[in-house]
């Protein structure tokens, strides 16, 4: 307890300046849906969102700072966990929702009605918040010194560093402008195609490639060499080793779940190896994608259990909030049951979601378990490594098998399975966001259940949004395709399916997860190598491109301080550059659905060199702006 009462906020308690202000709540919404909507189309390309609270916090202090000429850091930092909410969101939604469209389109469902996304992405949403706020005191206050809750501290870095707000936001708005021009000069006018690849004849079932999009260098240079390397070595596994081993040994023969012959996928009209990753490589990624989400699971169980026995001896402690400091007043607690209570009874109401009243509040149970979970562990591990899949995997494995015992089975249990899946996942993904705003709002000053108000507002606007952009995304390329892989909402939907018709080809999947097993006694990480499995080489490829760049931008000679300075002014552009291609993704979506992407494209296309020479560009601008000393 002492560091609490050591620990003093740059805002004072006692001091009030403004903070829930009208531009604050709008700039915030604006950026919580257009950070929802780029985040859910990386997300669905790539299988991984970045975290859109930094970004949010450099771009309201551009607005506000600058162009605004006001000058309040709690007016930016309730931007930033509004405009924060959306990405995270998104990044629930995204790992369980398409399964339904993917159902749609084998015409088992219908398709999900936008009501029915808003109704899961909202109870996810705002049960995430409510069970976040009881356990602000343990996880942020008492624990302040233990928890670093890294995005959360950085964030609070860059809002006090402001006084630069000018220039960081600079580097945010050139990378969004470059990958905005990039990406649609290569994939709306076509001027150079954004996939080059090249299949061996004499190595059959194998295909080296790269996408060369600016959003995958972004991501690879946030994730850092060392996790783009592990994606790389799990799409070398999958098409420099399975693929071509099931060329080689399946030859004439038709291997279940591929209706024809492998010797006929790899020399018919259309096909290739990407069509033996579509028919054999998905399945054995899917298993490694499990059981690596499993896995993760099983060795954070220990912790999981402590954090959930402290998070219940802290709400046991009476905190007095009538007399509190602002810097201490959380929403009531019996605001907060209300809002529970409310869900609780709309979820055994809502035909979506077939459970009884005793099904709904194992829902919020299992929420609230996970919850805790997702909120320590984010402070322990940063929210790009929280194993928000792994938990939704679980929940998944778990509901499926429980509607089925109790004779919800065939669609309407499919259906179930993924709405209870989604919420979960949902709920799992805002409380890490939302502890990791709390966390800044601590070190800033702020006041917890002004943050709390606008962490629900975030969470209203991008569930009413993501709906649509689904629906828009479906229409313009489809789920499950090698334009929108959709790795983990397609693994969810082969999960949900085994269980409820024992119709999979398991002998694939257990080669996934014996793999994902061998990677674990390696030390390998397991996720982003099964990732990696999944996921096209192209993909990785491109990832790896981004991660060697960070690699050599940290391997020049300087001092500590400078080689941090590097890779941060590198974090802001390539942030840009990932938001800025989910944005133009958006709008190429858009003029796809209305039949306008044919009529823009250039007659004539770059060949395949001139895309690498591009990219090649790109990199090296990305080099410039890491190096690029401040004045």
């Amino acid at each position: 307890m002492d560091n609490k009462n050591e620990f003093k906020p740059y805002i004072p308690a006692d001091k009030i300046v403004p903070e829930f202000t009208v531009t604050s709540v709008l700039i915030g919404i604006i950026l919580a849906v257009v950070f929802g909507a780029a985040n859910a189309y990386i997300g669905l390309l790539v299988g991984m969102t970045i975290s859109a609270s930094i970004p949010a916090a450099v771009i309201s202090m551009g607005i506000i700072r600058v162009i605004l000429r006001r000058d309040s850091i709690l007016e930016n930092n309730l931007v930033q966990t509004i405009g924060s909410a959306g990405e995270s969101l998104a990044a629930g939604a995204i790992f369980t929702l398409p399964a339904l469209f993917l159902w749609a389109e084998e015409g088992k469902i219908d398709y999900p009605s936008v009501i029915t996304i808003f109704f899961i992405a909202l109870f996810g949403g705002l049960l995430g918040v409510c069970f976040m706020v009881p356990l602000r005191q343990a996880l942020i206050v008492e624990e302040h010194g233990t928890l670093p809750f890294p995005e959360g501290t950085a964030c609070a870095e860059v809002l006090l560093a402001g006084e630069e707000g000018g220039s960081k936001a600079g580097s945010v708005f050139t990378g969004l402008g470059v990958a905005a021009v990039y990406k649609f000069i290569a994939d709306g006018l076509k001027l150079f195609p954004s996939e080059i690849g090249y299949a061996f004849k004499s190595y059959a079932g194998s295909q080296i490639g790269i996408q060369v999009l600016p959003s995958l260098a972004g991501v690879g240079f946030i994730c850092g060499p060392k996790i783009s390397s592990y994606m790389l070595a799990g799409g070398t596994l999958s098409w420099f080793v399975l693929m071509p081993a099931i060329a080689l040994f399946g030859g004439d023969a038709t291997i279940f779940p591929g209706e024809v012959s492998i010797n006929e996928m790899l020399t018919m009209e259309g096909g290739g190896p990407s069509l033996l990753w579509s028919n054999y490589i998905k399945y054995i990624g899917a298993g490694a994608v499990a059981a690596g989400g499993i896995i993760s699971l099983i060795k954070t169980f220990p912790l999981i259990v402590r954090t959930f026995k402290q998070a219940m001896a802290s709400m046991s402690k009476k905190h007095a909030q009538k007399n509190a400091l602002r810097t201490q007043q959380d929403l009531p607690m019996p605001i907060l049951l209300v809002i529970i209570l409310a869900i609780v009874l709309l979820i055994w109401i809502i035909p979506t979601f077939p459970v009884n009243p005793v099904g709904s509040l194992i829902i919020v149970i299992f929420g609230f378990f996970f919850a805790s979970v997702s909120s320590r562990m984010v402070g322990l591990i940063g929210s790009s490594n929280n194993p928000v899949s792994g938990m939704a995997i679980a929940t998944l494995i778990i509901a499926t098998l429980l509607l089925k015992v109790t004779g919800t089975t065939g669609t309407t249990g499919m259906v179930g399975a993924i709405a209870i899946g989604g919420v979960i996942c949902i709920i799992a993904a805002i409380a890490g966001d939302t502890s990791q705003d709390l966390k800044t709002g601590f070190i800033v000053g702020a006041t917890p259940k002004k943050q709390q108000i606008g962490e629900m507002i975030g969470v209203v606007v991008s569930a009413a949004a993501i709906g649509g952009v689904l629906y828009l995304l479906n229409e313009a390329w489809h789920y499950g395709t090698e334009e929108l892989p959709a790795a983990q909402a397609t693994m969810m939907k082969m999960l949900v399916e085994g269980i409820m018709n024992a119709e999979l080809p398991w002998a694939l999947i257990f080669i996934g997860v014996f793999i994902a097993i061998v990677a674990e006694i390696l030390k390998v990480p397991v996720m982003p190598f099964a990732v990696g499995m999944y996921l096209p080489f192209s993909l990785s490829a491109g990832i790896m491109a981004g991660g060697a760049v960070r690699f050599i931008v940290e391997k020049i000679k300087g001092t500590d301080e400078e080689k941090k300075a590097r890779a941060d002014r590198g974090v802001l552009f390539t942030s840009g550059l990932i938001a800025g291609e989910g944005i133009i993704g958006i709008v190429l979506a858009v003029l796809a659905v209305v039949h306008v992407d044919k009529v823009i494209q250039l007659p004539f296309q770059l060949p395949q060199w001139g895309s690498l020479i591009i990219f090649i560009l790109l990199l090296y601008f990305l080099y410039t702006r890491c190096m690029k000393k401040e004045k």
